[in-house]
């Protein structure tokens, strides 16, 4: 868990390779649906565009179907899902049926001020979605790709007055789940300001805490 640009997909990538099982990353699920163009994708892109959240009922059925494919059997992490309370307990009846419970939910945070500057900063790559950053982590030549030579671009979801409402969304609705997660004692929250490895080493240190539990 964490607000837009606290650190969710970079750390749920490292979390991924340091214990082999799958990253699971609704916002990848969300953007190939968009760009496949079907009805489906233009429902999510309304959304998604507009910095709204996509309904429950579209996200629990992504998910749903995700969790239940054979590489999921020992185990996943959850990117940007639940975002609702109506989805986190939805999960929790997904997860019962399928065995596989819930260990661990860590809250990633992070100040309104670095979040903006994140996300805001962002850009991506239009033809292999390689992602750089305009201060910290620029490409060789502006505007270009140095993985590919593609053009680099912001998404509308990241420009700032865009960015300012997602953060604002976040904090009137899915920080409602830290109170039920916290009454569930499942949650740990992470400080992810000092960066992608210091903040991996403490979301190690919460994992193996936990499973001494």
């Amino acid at each position: 868990m964490g607000a837009p640009g606290s650190g969710k997909g970079t750390e749920a990538k490292l979390l991924s390779e340091k214990l082999n099982i799958p990253h699971i990353s609704t916002g990848d699920i969300l953007r190939q649906a968009m760009a496949e163009g079907r009805e489906l994708g233009q429902k999510v892109r309304r959304y998604v565009e507009g910095g709204g959240l996509v309904p429950d009922e579209v996200m629990i059925e992504v998910i749903g179907v995700r969790i239940r494919e054979d590489d999921c059997r020992s185990g996943f992490i959850l990117d940007g899902f639940p975002r609702t309370l109506a989805q986190a307990e939805s999960l929790q009846r997904t997860l019962n049926e399928t065995g596989c419970p819930l260990n661990l939910v860590i809250n990633l945070e992070t100040s309104s001020k670095i979040l903006i500057e994140r996300l805001s900063g962002r850009r991506v790559c239009r033809h292999c979605q390689a992602v750089f950053h305009i201060k910290n982590l620029p490409p060789r030549a502006e505007g270009v790709c140095d993985c590919c030579g593609g053009e680099l671009y912001q998404r509308r979801d990241d420009r700032e007055e865009i960015v300012r409402k997602r953060i604002e969304l976040y904090r009137l609705e899915t920080e409602k789940l830290l109170s039920y997660y916290r009454k569930e004692s499942l949650l740990e929250t992470v400080n992810s300001e000092k960066g992608p490895q210091e903040t991996l080493k403490e979301i190690l240190n919460q994992i193996k805490s936990k499973s001494k539990m």
